[in-house]
């Protein structure tokens, strides 16, 4: 009679194939995946929502308001920064429109707020009698005295019109 085969070992289920893994570094944890995306199988999360642009138009024309006359120079940079930052709003880059909406409407205003300041600064330096010390400066040239006139007839012109003293009193 023959002999039986010996028996044969059978595979062990749920051992691990390749040998052991490297040992974890001295914090107990594996350092994460590289690449990307992060896990294999997950799609990549949204990119962060490019908000810069909103909030440096905003910021820009609170400032043109602020600075009065900056309004000439700061409100139209508002203005342009606030249609960039609209638009990648509505491209769905960014999520901060109305704060890009309203750096436009603020930055529209400091300019409108420095054509009224420059426009009323004009207009009372003519009612104050402005242009003609002006004039009367140009003529003197550079006759000391006769510039001295002016400014004297000038301080007058105001002490009357504004019923107030410029000269201080001893």
């Amino acid at each position: 009679m023959s002999e039986p085969d010996p028996p044969q070992q059978q595979p062990q289920y749920g051992a691990y194939q390749g040998g052991y893994p490297p040992p974890p570094p001295q914090g107990g944890y594996p350092p994460p995946p590289q690449g990307y995306p992060a896990y294999p199988g997950y799609p990549p999360g949204p990119p962060a929502p490019k908000n810069g642009l909103g909030i440096a138009a905003l910021v820009v024309a609170i400032v043109a308001l602020l600075s009065v006359f900056g309004g000439i120079v700061l409100g139209p940079v508002a203005v342009v920064l606030g249609f960039l930052g609209w638009n990648r709003a509505k491209r769905g880059e960014a999520n901060n429109g109305g704060i890009a909406v309203a750096g436009i409407v603020l930055g529209v205003l400091s300019i409108i707020e420095a054509i009224v300041m420059i426009w009323l600064a004009v207009w009372g330096f003519n009612e104050v009698g402005g242009t003609d010390y002006i004039d009367c400066v140009s003529r003197a040239g550079n006759d000391q005295e006769a510039v001295q006139q002016c400014a004297e007839q000038f301080q007058q012109r105001m002490e009357d019109q504004f019923s107030v003293t410029l000269t201080p009193t001893r």
